[in-house]
């Protein structure tokens, strides 16, 4: 079969067709304030070279852009190197012609590694939260809590490293093979749920009822407790008291302090043994499930939009940085099905 030749008709259905299709990088890029987030990222690269030699930086907003893309469809920095070259909507997301240079693997890791460690993720989350408030949506209706296992690869070390890590110590081994030790995590830990066995880190949020937003969030090891975070993620800007959380969350003390600081428990009824829930606390339980829901639907999102939990970083420097930009991308998402929702509304 002779081939068929392409001419500028072709190429012209084809962008035509194209344009048929919803495209959600489009709506984030006219719904988002990219421009807003420059002061951040200028602040923390405002060292620069001494030198003028070596490599242009890449634009803030740009590199920025490039790692939403990479939590969005949850990609390697290969992948992501690749796909830019590869999918023309890519490219139109992030502004870049083609013949345009794009950012490499390794400048995608060096990046995301710098906004790691000068802790900038965590501001470019806050901001956005202010961008959210500003645009009319407020916290408001109260505020769910919980919290999702994050998994890492298992690691092969003997008990007696696992032991050394878990007192806190570095085994001696791992410290005199320097390539050996950036393959290990010292910081993630090992625990259960369910009867089913976890290791890597947790990602606790505080979502508010009616928009169901992420207003805070924190990272720990996979083996601290839901409760010994709770008080760091209730968020006092909430136009609502009511907090909602599973039995998890549920003590006397944490009961008392809510009380004492304002807030209205509205945590799950927590069964004893031997001594069951009464109906009537079952009953208060089962309506209360219906609004605590909706935190369960962020984690849902956060799976099936980036492409499941198991994340592939070493420390909790790294993995805190990789949680808090799942956390920037769902809240982005949200955004536009919220502007979307409002407009079909109006």
């Amino acid at each position: 079969m002779q081939d068929r030749q392409t001419d500028i008709f072709d190429f012209q259905k084809h962008e035509d067709k194209l344009k048929t299709f919803k495209d959600h990088l489009s709506s984030l890029n006219e719904i988002i304030k990219w421009e807003t987030f420059l002061p951040i990222l200028e602040a923390a690269f405002k060292k620069e070279r001494k030198s003028e030699g070596g490599r242009k930086r890449f634009d803030l907003i740009l590199m920025l852009k490039v790692l939403i893309l990479q939590n969005q469809y949850n990609l390697s920095d290969e992948q992501t190197e690749y796909q830019i070259y590869d999918r023309s909507s890519f490219r139109k997301f992030l502004g870049l012609a083609v013949g345009e240079k794009i950012p490499d693997a390794k400048t995608i890791w060096l990046f995301r590694n710098d906004l790691a460690n000068k802790e900038a993720i965590e501001k470019l989350f806050e901001h956005f939260g202010e961008q959210l408030s500003r645009a009319g949506y407020r916290a408001q209706k109260g505020q769910a809590i919980d919290a999702s296992m994050i998994p890492i690869p298992r690691q092969r070390n003997s008990r007696e490293e696992n032991a050394q890590i878990k007192a806190g110590e570095v085994p001696e081994t791992w410290q005199e093979n320097v390539n050996k030790l950036e393959q290990k995590d010292v910081d993630a830990r090992w625990t259960k749920k369910n009867g089913q066995s976890y290791y890597g880190y947790k990602n606790h949020i505080d979502i508010d009822v009616k928009h169901k937003l992420i207003r805070k969030y924190a990272v720990t090891d996979a083996s601290v407790h839901d409760s010994q975070v709770m008080n760091e993620l209730l968020d006092p800007n909430n136009t609502s008291a009511e907090v909602y959380g599973d039995s998890a969350y549920r003590s006397k003390e944490q009961e008392r302090e809510l009380t004492e600081a304002g807030y209205r428990s509205k945590i799950h009824h927590k069964g004893k043994r031997n001594k069951p829930l009464s109906e009537h606390k079952q009953k208060v339980n089962k309506n209360r499930s219906k609004i605590r829901a909706k935190v369960e639907h962020v984690f849902g999102n956060q799976m099936m939009m980036m492409g499941g939990k198991m994340m592939r970083c070493i420390g909790k420097i790294r993995a805190t940085a990789q949680i808090g930009l799942r956390n920037l991308v769902y809240n982005m998402n949200r955004l536009v099905f919220l502007s979307k929702l409002k407009a079909k509304t109006t």
